[in-house]
């Protein structure tokens, strides 16, 4: 038997009975039976080195210990699972001590909301709530923005495929250039622009959202300044400041925060992903005291309660007592950025350009042919997971698990460059 009748053979039950919709399972076409820190195993027994987290949902890496240990013990001790907005002991601890590891140490004072457990749950709590409490209507966004598949979120997103999966207008928003999007000229004076000009059919926003560096959209890192620059205008205008820290947030660039080094402070903030710790669905968003003006239940969902999410994203924080981990994010950073420089210098054939920052980083490349596309399937091949991302799948894009030491992060650089040179011969 041929590889390819192998390989169709293994995935007949999903092409036969799931949707079309489906996608990564057509990247990587094989079953995963197996996963432990970096690390995912096939039936087939093969392994793989993991560059892509769970979409970022993955950050402290796979069946995490002591995350296991914790949800072994309460599901045998007969713990509340399901449980909506009822107070339980791991909601409980959750609040508790996210106050006094990530909020306090960075003199933040937020209320936190349990809007849903997905991204897209908590950006539509955001612009719900940033519209009550301003009593406005629009909302700027910033081109190749991603903030989620369903309707209020997709109005802030930039891609036109997903935006046109809604299949119906999307309003009262408006797209802005992101940071140096449009070339030879000062997107904050644009934005100003706008906002000054009476005449320039931009109402006064309720809203500013952006992620600080854009995920799907291509790896594409916001300056400090910038972010600084942005932040004055919603100062300015009275407009709120919300940051989607959905995939760029749980140290995925180096800090808790992905904001933190611009010394900006969200009106907005939105977490999911790795929130829930070991890959369980979570998300929160935290809200300025003074703008958590919703009545009871106006919004919920019935999963909103996942205390075994609550139980890992608790143990999770144990990351975050010290500076250690967030100096071993950056440490590791820095190789793979180091790395990147030198693929794109000997391989000028890529017409590559370094994206990011963090340990969530990519190489855009000129993407003739699919270029991008081969890499990342010839990388699958020889045992690397690693995806597109941009408008255009022009971004191979890196998102290893933070745990992954210096070991795991350069053998899965030396697929990476084994994959280019065997699609550039």
């Amino acid at each position: 038997m041929t590889t390819a009748v192998l390989t169709d053979t293994k995935m007949k039950t999903f092409e036969e009975l799931e949707s079309t919709v489906r996608s990564y399972s057509r990247s990587w076409p094989t079953i995963f039976t197996k996963a432990k820190g970096y690390k995912l195993w096939d039936i087939d027994d093969k392994e793989y080195i993991d560059f892509f987290a769970g979409a970022g949902a993955l950050n402290y890496g796979h069946n995490d210990a002591a995350m296991q240990e914790k949800l072994i013990d309460y599901i045998r001790n007969d713990g509340i699972i399901h449980s909506l907005d009822m107070g339980t002991t791991p909601r409980q601890e959750f609040l508790q001590r996210f106050k006094e590891v990530i909020l306090t140490p960075r003199e933040l004072d937020y209320k936190v909301m349990f809007p849903g457990p997905t991204g897209t749950n908590t950006v539509e709590s955001a612009l719900k709530i940033a519209r009550k409490v301003t009593e406005r209507d629009t909302v700027i966004s910033f081109t190749n923005a991603f903030h989620g598949m369903t309707i209020g979120s997709l109005s802030v997103t930039g891609n036109s495929f997903k935006r046109h999966g809604a299949g119906i207008p999307l309003h009262h928003t408006v797209s802005m250039p992101f940071d140096e999007y449009v070339e030879d000229q000062d997107s904050i004076r644009y934005l100003e622009r706008f906002l000054e000009d009476s005449g320039s059919g931009v109402a006064l926003p309720a809203a500013i959202i952006l992620e600080t560096v854009q995920g799907e959209g291509g790896i594409n890192a916001a300056r400090m300044e910038w972010l600084k620059k942005i932040e004055n205008i919603c100062r300015r205008w009275d407009i709120l400041l919300i940051v989607d820290d959905v995939q760029a947030g749980c140290g995925r660039t180096g800090t808790f925060f992905s904001f933190e080094p611009a010394g900006i402070v969200p009106d907005i903030i939105c977490l999911s992903k790795s929130i829930g710790g070991i890959g369980l669905p979570m998300a929160i968003t935290l809200i300025r005291h003074e703008y958590d003006k919703w009545g009871p239940g106006e919004h919920n969902g019935t999963f909103r309660g996942n205390n075994l999410a609550f139980l890992a994203a608790t143990e999770a924080l144990t990351y975050w007592e010290t500076d250690e981990f967030s100096i071993a994010i950056q440490e590791k950073a820095s190789l793979l950025h180091n790395a990147i420089k030198t693929i794109i210098q000997k391989y000028p054939e890529l017409g590559g350009e370094a994206r990011g920052r963090g340990l969530m980083q990519g190489i855009a490349v000129e993407n003739t042919d699919n270029l991008s596309g081969k890499i990342c399937a010839e990388a699958f091949k020889r045992g690397l997971i690693v995806e597109t991302s941009g408008p255009n799948d022009e971004v191979v894009k890196f998102l290893p698990p933070l745990i992954i030491d210096e070991a795991g992060l350069k053998k899965g650089l030396m697929i990476l460059e084994e994959s280019i040179n065997h699609v550039l011969d």
